[in-house]
C-alpha cells in the first residue's frame, strides 16, 4: 500500500519518446536517400533520352555495282514467347553462369547457355523456321518505375538492371547481300558481336547502338528514343558482314570479321557474308520510363546496346542462304 503506479507520459517518458521519434525520422531519412540513390542508378537520365522527330534521317543505301548481291532471306523465329531469358553469354563469357552481369533475351536456339558449345547446339531444338538452329540475344528492355523479378536470378535483376522486363512485340531475323558483290557462305558456328556493352565508359568504341521508332524508319540514335503516341521503340542490330575466311571466333570476338566501308567494300584479306540484321520492337506504355540491362559501371547507357549471334545454320542451309542473296530472291 502506499506504492504510487506508475505514471505514463512523465518527462522522463517524454524524453524517450522523442528520442525514439528523432531515430525512425533518421531511419526513414537514411532509407529514402538509399531509395533514391538507386533508382538514380537504375534509371535512365533524361539526357539520355530524344525526341525522334528531333533524329536526323541518315543517308540513303549504297549504291548497288553490277555484281551485287540483291536477295533477302528471312529467318522467322518468333519473339521469344518462350520467355527464354538468362544472364549468360556464350560469346563472351563461356562457361559462367551470369557471367554477363545483365539479363539476355534469345530467339533461335532454345538450349542456349553460359555452358553452350557447338555440339550442344547442333543438337537442341529452336524457335527458328526451316532447320536454322542459330542463337541470337541481346540484352532485355525494362520499365523502370515498377520492382520487376527474373526467374533466373535471385533477389530479381542481375547487378542493379532493375524493373520489369518488357517482352518484344516482334523480333525480325534478316540476311541480307552485298553492294559490291557475291557473298560466300557463313562457317558454321561462327560467333559475332555487334555494339559494345562497355560503351559507355570507353568513348564509344565499337558502340553501333541504333535506336528508333516504327513510322520514322531511316532515322535512328544512340540515345533512347521518345516515340509519340502509337509508335513502337525499335532496335536495329546489325552485324559485321565481311569474314577472314579461317576463323569462326577470335579471342577479342571481332577480329575474324569486319564491316564494310561505307562503300560497301569489305577490308583486304576478307570476304562478304551474309549481312544479318535484327530488329527488335517493343511496344512501350505512353510515358512509361524505360532502359535496357547493362553492366554495373555503364548505368544503363543506350549507347551500350549490343547483340550476340552464334551460327548454328546445317552447312547445306547457310549455302541456300548465299545463293538466294546472290540471285537476287527474298527467301525464308
Amino acid at each position: 500500500m502506499g506504492r504510487a503506479s506508475p505514471k505514463f507520459g512523465g518527462g522522463g517518458s517524454r524524453r524517450v519518446n522523442v528520442a525514439g521519434w528523432l531515430a525512425v525520422a533518421v531511419f526513414r531519412t537514411v532509407v529514402l536517400a538509399v531509395v533514391v540513390f538507386l533508382a538514380a542508378c537504375t534509371t535512365a537520365e533524361e539526357g539520355q533520352f530524344i525526341g525522334i522527330e528531333r533524329v536526323r534521317v541518315s543517308a540513303g543505301a549504297v549504291a548497288l555495282g553490277p555484281d551485287a548481291s540483291t536477295g533477302s532471306f528471312t529467318s522467322v523465329c518468333g519473339r521469344n514467347e518462350e520467355r527464354h531469358l538468362n544472364a549468360d553469354n556464350a560469346v563472351i563469357s563461356p562457361g559462367v553462369r551470369f557471367g554477363a552481369h545483365h539479363t539476355h533475351e534469345y530467339v533461335g536456339n532454345l538450349s542456349t547457355d553460359a555452358f553452350s558449345t557447338s555440339e550442344s547446339l547442333a543438337a537442341a531444338v529452336s524457335t527458328c523456321a526451316g532447320g536454322d538452329l542459330s542463337a541470337y540475344f541481346w540484352p532485355v528492355l525494362r520499365l523502370t518505375d515498377v520492382v520487376g523479378h527474373d526467374d533466373h536470378a535471385e533477389g530479381g535483376g542481375v547487378h542493379g538492371n532493375t524493373g520489369e522486363v518488357l517482352p518484344p512485340d516482334s523480333v525480325a531475323v534478316v540476311f541480307g547481300g552485298s553492294p559490291t558483290s557475291a557473298v560466300v557462305p557463313m562457317p558454321r558456328f561462327l560467333r559475332m558481336i555487334t555494339g559494345n556493352p562497355s560503351a559507355a565508359t570507353s568513348d564509344g568504341l565499337n558502340a553501333n547502338a541504333k535506336w528508333g521508332c516504327t513510322g520514322f524508319e531511316g532515322r535512328t540514335t544512340m540515345k533512347y528514343p521518345r516515340c509519340p503516341a502509337g509508335s513502337k521503340v525499335v532496335r536495329t542490330f546489325d552485324f559485321p558482314n565481311c569474314w577472314d575466311g579461317r576463323n569462326a571466333d577470335s579471342a577479342s570476338h571481332r577480329d575474324h570479321v569486319a564491316f564494310a566501308s561505307a562503300d560497301g567494300v569489305c577490308p583486304k584479306a576478307t570476304f562478304p557474308v551474309p549481312a544479318l540484321r535484327l530488329v527488335v520492337t517493343y511496344d512501350v506504355p505512353e510515358g512509361r520510363p524505360f532502359a535496357v540491362d547493362s553492366f554495373p559501371d555503364e548505368h544503363r547507357d543506350p549507347i551500350t546496346d549490343h547483340a550476340m549471334f552464334v551460327n548454328a545454320f546445317p552447312a547445306a542451309l547457310m549455302a541456300q542462304v548465299a545463293a538466294c542473296l546472290n540471285e537476287g530472291r527474298a527467301c525464308g
